[in-house]
C-alpha cells in the first residue's frame, strides 16, 4: 500500500482544524522524542478523505531507523473485527446463524462443563456468545481462578499451535461462568477462526487473503511480514517504567497459530480500508462484503443487562456489540466521542474506532504495551478537539 502523506490542506474543509490536528503530531513528537514512546503513526479521515495522517519518533530504536507512515504493526486484538466480519460473511451467506450452538461445528464443546467444580451447562455456548464475549471462555494470564490456572498450565495459545489444537485444549478445561451469565474477554474469537476454518473448508489466512484482504486492497495486512518488507516492521522501545522492551510476536516467519483474536499485522492505510468499509455500511470502493444491516447488528450492544464484572474492557459508558465496543450515550465515559461511536485495540498499543455521528475514522499505531491506556485517551482527546464543524 501507498504511504499516506499528511493532508492537512484538505482538513478545514472537512470540518476539521488543520491548526488543532498539528496538535497531534507536536504532542506525540514531543513524547518520542522524550522517550515515553519510540514512535507512532496517527491517522484522521472524515468524509472519506484523509484529513491527517504523521508519523513520528522512530521505526525501530535499535538502528534509529525514523517512523514512517507505512510502517507495519503488529495489531493484536485489532484482528479481531476482521474475525467478526468473516463470521458476518458467512452468517449472510447460510452458512451458519448466530444462535448456533458453537457444538453445531465443534462437537465436543456440548461436553464442556464450568467452574473447578466441573458443573453442567445451563445452556450451550452460541456463536453470539463467542463474538461478544459472554461465551465462559477466558484469557489465561487476566485472572488468577483455578480456570485460569488451568488454562496456563494447559498453554492455550502457545504459536506452535493450531487453531484446531487450540480447540482441542479448550474442550477438555471448564469454562469460567455459564454461558451468556457474563462478559469475559477471551479466547473466544480464536474459537471463531476456528469456525471460519470448518465452515469454509479453507485455512484462516487463506480465508482472509481471498475474501476480505484482497477484496479491500489490504495488501499489507495478514499473519506474516515477507521477507521483503522486514525493513517496515515497527518495534517497540524501552518501556520507560522498566527500562526493559517488551517482547512482541515474531512476525518475520509464519507461525502455526493463525490466531483471529490477535495474531495480525497491518498499516494505517491498510486499517483505514477497513475501517471505510464499516462506516460504508459494509461496501468499499465498489465491494460490498455485507449488507448495512450487518453492520448496524455488529455495532450495536449486544450485553443489555449481562454481568460485565469488575474489570470491564470496553470501559465506562461502553456495551459491547458483535466485535467492538460501542457507546451507549454522549457520558459517562471519561473520554469524548458521539452516542453509538465503535472501537477496539492492540495490546501492544494500536487503537482505532468510528464514528458513524461525525462521519469520522481515528487510527493509531504505536508499539508500546505498558503505555497503552494513556495514548487512547490522549488521541482520543487530541482528534477530538480538532473538530470545528
Amino acid at each position: 500500500m501507498d504511504r499516506i502523506e499528511p493532508a492537512a490542506a484538505r482538513a478545514d474543509t472537512s470540518g476539521l482544524s488543520a491548526e488543532r490536528l498539528a496538535r497531534i503530531g507536536r504532542v506525540l513528537g514531543a513524547d518520542a522524542a522524550a522517550g515515553r514512546i519510540a514512535g507512532a503513526v496517527a491517522l484522521v479521515a472524515r468524509d472519506d478523505r484523509v484529513a491527517h495522517c504523521e508519523a513520528v519518533g522512530l521505526r525501530d530504536p535499535g538502528t534509529g531507523a525514523p517512523m514512517t507512515t507505512d510502517a507495519i504493526f503488529r495489531i493484536y486484538s485489532m484482528t479481531k473485527p476482521i474475525t467478526s466480519l468473516a463470521v458476518m460473511m458467512l452468517a449472510e451467506e447460510g452458512e451458519l446463524l448466530l444462535s448456533d450452538p458453537v457444538s453445531r461445528f465443534i462437537p465436543a464443546f456440548a461436553r464442556l462443563e464450568v467452574g473447578a467444580a466441573r458443573r453442567p451447562l445451563q445452556r450451550e455456548m452460541t456463536v453470539q456468545d463467542l463474538l461478544r464475549h459472554t461465551s465462559g471462555l477466558v484469557y489465561g494470564a487476566q485472572g488468577e481462578t483455578a480456570v485460569h490456572r488451568a488454562y496456563r498450565e494447559a498453554e492455550v495459545g502457545r504459536r506452535e499451535d493450531s487453531a484446531a489444537v487450540l480447540v482441542d485444549k479448550l474442550a477438555r478445561l471448564p469454562l469460567a461462568r455459564q454461558p451468556g451469565s457474563a462478559y469475559e474477554y477471551s479466547v473466544a474469537t480464536d474459537v471463531l477462526g476456528r469456525i471460519v476454518e470448518i465452515v469454509s473448508g479453507k485455512a484462516l489466512d487463506v480465508f482472509f487473503a481471498e475474501r476480505i484482504l484482497g477484496p479491500l486492497g489490504m495488501t499489507d495486512s495478514g499473519f506474516t511480514v515477507p521477507a521483503a518488507d522486514h525493513d517496515r516492521i515497527a518495534h517497540p522501545g524501552a518501556d520507560p517504567a522498566t527500562g526493559e522492551v517488551p517482547a512482541l510476536n515474531d512476525v518475520t516467519k509464519p507461525a502455526a497459530y493463525k490466531s483471529g483474536g490477535g495474531g495480525m499485522v497491518s498499516t494505517a492505510a491498510d486499517y483505514l480500508r477497513l475501517c471505510r468499509l464499516f462506516l460504508g455500511g459494509g461496501a468499499l470502493d465498489g465491494v460490498r462484503l455485507v449488507s448495512p444491516k450487518t453492520v448496524a447488528l455488529m455495532s450495536a450492544d449486544h450485553l443489555g443487562t449481562i454481568d460485565r464484572g469488575p474489570n470491564y474492557l470496553p470501559g465506562p459508558g461502553y456495551g459491547f456489540g458483535l466485535g467492538f465496543g460501542v457507546r451507549l450515550g454522549p457520558g459517562v465515559a471519561p473520554i469524548p466521542g458521539s452516542t453509538g461511536d465503535y472501537y477496539w485495540s492492540g495490546v501492544a498499543g494500536t487503537y482505532f474506532w468510528i464514528d458513524p455521528a461525525e462521519r469520522l475514522i481515528a487510527i493509531l499505531m504505536t508499539q508500546a504495551p505498558s503505555q497503552r491506556l494513556y495514548y487512547r485517551q490522549l488521541f482520543r482527546n487530541l482528534v477530538y478537539q480538532a473538530v470545528i464543524g
